[in-house]
């Protein structure tokens, strides 16, 4: 039991930068399936929990540093206005996929101030892409995966 949550806390660490990284180093690491699902969601939830309640404070540091003298909106800002359109459920579905759960949260940060709806629906888009990324890895990962890491070695610059 114990070497098995040591062996979860590079899953855990690496699902708060990146969530794909976390069912990706379970399987590597050759954890259990509820394991590596359970490691990937407490990771990525720690992170939003973290940003979810330090994030206005991160944000309001970045854009002091970052963007003293601009203008308020300009044509880029104009663009992120009219994308907002799928709100939370929008930036909450995609934060798993592409976004990391950092960016993912402090957008649904400034995209939202109710801090438990932030939570819950962050928690079912982890728990549900968890279970979808694991799912794939641990059933197609001994067919595919190998193949799939000497198509990158091979094709990958000489420095490597």
């Amino acid at each position: 039991m114990a070497e098995e949550v040591l062996k979860a806390i590079p899953a855990f660490l690496f699902s708060m930068l990146k969530f794909i990284l976390g069912p990706t180093l379970g399987y590597a690491a050759g954890l259990h399936f509820v394991t590596t699902i359970l490691a990937t969601i407490g990771g990525m939830m720690t992170s939003v929990t973290l940003f979810t309640y330090f994030g206005e404070w991160i944000r309001a540091v970045l854009l002091r540093r970052f963007y003293r003298n601009s203008k308020k909106f300009s044509p880029r800002t104009r663009r992120i206005v009219r994308r907002r359109k799928y709100g939370l459920t929008g930036i909450a579905v995609l934060t798993p996929l592409l976004l990391t759960p950092i960016l993912g949260t402090l957008l649904a940060v400034g995209a939202t101030r109710s801090k438990e709806k932030i939570l819950l629906v962050m928690l079912l888009s982890a728990t549900g892409w968890s279970v979808l990324f694991t799912g794939v890895i641990y059933f197609l990962g001994s067919d595919y995966f190998p193949e799939f890491m000497k198509w990158i070695f091979r094709n990958a610059p000489p420095n490597i």
